[in-house]
C-alpha cells in the first residue's frame, strides 16, 4: 500500500512559520503571561500579545500559545500560564 504524502505546511501554520515548540498551549485570550513553571524553577513573568498569526512563543521557555478554535472548550491552563489581566 502506498503512503500518502503529508500535506505541506501553509503560511499561516505556526509550525511552518517558527518551527516546532517544546510545548503548545491553546488559549482563548490573546494576552498571555508566562512564568515557566512558576516559583524558583520558572522565569520572570512576561506578558505576550498574540498577533494576527494566532500564536506567540515565550522568549524564555519557548512554550507556544495558540488561539483556541473550539469555543466550547473548557480551558485548563498549564502551571505558570495566565490569560488576560485577570489571570486564571
Amino acid at each position: 500500500m502506498a503512503k500518502t504524502p503529508a500535506a505541506a505546511p501553509t503560511a499561516t501554520d505556526p509550525v511552518a512559520i517558527a518551527g516546532p515548540a517544546p510545548e503548545t498551549i491553546a488559549v482563548h485570550g490573546h494576552r498571555i503571561a508566562c512564568d515557566g513553571v512558576g516559583g524558583a524553577l520558572g522565569h520572570p513573568r512576561v506578558w505576550l500579545e498574540m498577533g494576527a498569526a494566532g500564536f506567540v512563543d515565550c522568549p524564555y521557555c519557548d512554550r507556544r500559545f495558540v488561539a483556541a478554535t473550539d469555543a466550547g472548550h473548557d480551558e485548563h491552563l498549564a502551571p505558570g500560564v495566565y490569560v488576560d489581566a485577570a489571570g486564571h
